[in-house]
């Protein structure tokens, strides 16, 4: 581990350490891969599946069938889905007390507000291989369902056999998916966002993946809207001389399981940095001389997940303002926010919880404003109207207010909200 003692003269060098350039050949690839499916649909997704996965997939198993529900059922362990139940149950009473709700003002003639809504159709990835993301199925499926979402579409890449994990579709079961479909990487991103014969098109989508689904996510935003752009996981850690070594080492480590996991270590201790340094080869420390710099370096890092282990957690807490998610005390390590906790573990990486915020009922919800006017309110509202148009040079809006005020025209009803 590197160890970089923190000043105004390295902010940059310390702020790239989470950043993320695309490559340009996987740009290529991913854009090669979405006009494939654009064009050829379902055909596309087998060719890219077989070029990609190493698996040959029949068309008709694109979509996962009730018997491979009931087949999956058979091949997990019993003990399961009582665990999972706890895990959802959770996160659902977490969410509950989320939602987003609608507003209405009345003045003076005028009412204003907006109205919530859920996306109608939504799309969620669940990375699949030699890692499938299992709590990533609840973690996303069950903020969509509480957010009213009417339809989801989920997809996962196939393994060796042509199957998606075991555990994976069971989850999904369980949270009343209908739609699965045995399609990975850039293709399924491709499909869910343009459509094919078997896939239809979703609203958004949502949901963690490798280099080639983010690069795809990023290529069809616009056509479909998308949650973030999520990389490699990444974790920093905040600790005093006061934080258990062991501690600070295993949550460092378990970072590392992930592919291209990063790990930081932000310390004013400089025994605890030596002594890290020793038992770890991967990642960095930084060493500040007190918390105010801690979180200075904190905020310019904006990571993904922020553990603080620090005598005085609760004074540092207040300080932060960029992170996806915080986790406050010695006994609060990230694993229990990846499986167990409650709040979501979809979360802004790459320094992009400077502007993005970790994917909740908000994600899968739209809103639009509303505006009712009764000729009394319009008429105190006329004359700054009529000088706004003329500054922009746009007289026909200044026309369309004084229509409504020309004798005769006078229309039937009041008709506002």
């Amino acid at each position: 581990m590197e160890i970089i003692t923190y000043n105004k003269n390295n902010r940059e060098k310390i702020s790239s350490l989470l950043s993320y350039s695309p490559d340009e050949k996987i740009s290529r690839v991913v854009r090669r891969v979405i006009k494939d499916v654009a064009r050829n649909g379902d055909k596309a997704l087998l060719r890219w599946t077989k070029e990609f996965d190493k698996v040959k997939l029949p068309l008709k198993r694109i979509r996962v069938s009730e018997g491979d529900i009931n087949r999956a059922y058979q091949r997990i362990d019993c003990d399961f889905i009582p665990l999972l139940r706890s895990a959802i149950d959770n996160v659902s009473e977490f969410y509950k007390k989320e939602k987003k709700r609608s507003l209405k003002t009345r003045k003076n003639g005028v009412v204003l507000g907006r109205i919530v809504h859920p996306i109608n159709r939504v799309g969620i990835y669940i990375p699949g291989g030699s890692a499938p993301l299992i709590s990533t199925v609840y973690m996303s499926v069950i903020p969509a369902k509480l957010a009213g979402v009417k339809e989801i579409a989920l997809a996962s890449p196939p393994d060796e056999h042509k199957e998606i994990d075991a555990h994976i579709l069971v989850v999904a079961n369980l949270l009343g998916i209908k739609e699965i479909y045995r399609v990975g990487g850039a293709q399924a991103i491709a499909g869910l966002a343009i459509g094919t014969q078997t896939i239809k098109k979703v609203d958004k989508i949502v949901g963690p993946g490798n280099v080639y689904v983010q690069e795809a996510k990023r290529q069809v935003f616009g056509f479909v809207d998308i949650d973030m752009l999520a990389g490699p996981s990444e974790v920093v850690i905040v600790a005093d001389e006061s934080a258990p070594t062991s501690f600070v080492v295993a949550d460092l480590l378990a970072q590392q399981e992930h592919k291209e996991g990063k790990g930081i270590l932000v310390t004013t201790s400089q025994r605890l940095a030596e002594k890290v340094k020793r038992e770890l080869q991967k990642g960095w420390i930084v060493l500040v001389e007190n918390i105010d710099e801690a979180a200075e370096v904190v905020n310019l890092l904006a990571p993904e997940h922020l553990e603080v282990i620090l005598a005085k957690a609760k004074e540092f807490f207040p300080l932060i303002k960029n992170a996806g998610a915080i986790f406050v005390g010695r006994y609060s390590p990230v694993a229990v926010g990846d499986y167990f906790a409650g709040p979501g573990h979809i979360l802004p990486t790459q320094g992009t919880a400077r502007f993005h915020s970790c994917l909740g009922i908000d994600s899968f919800m739209k809103s639009s404003h509303y505006i009712s006017y009764s000729q009394k309110g319009l008429e105190k509202a006329r004359e700054a109207i009529a000088k706004l148009s003329e500054i922009e040079g746009m007289p026909r809006h200044k026309k369309s207010v004084e229509a409504r005020f020309i004798q005769g025209e006078k229309a039937k009803g009041k008709g506002e909200v």
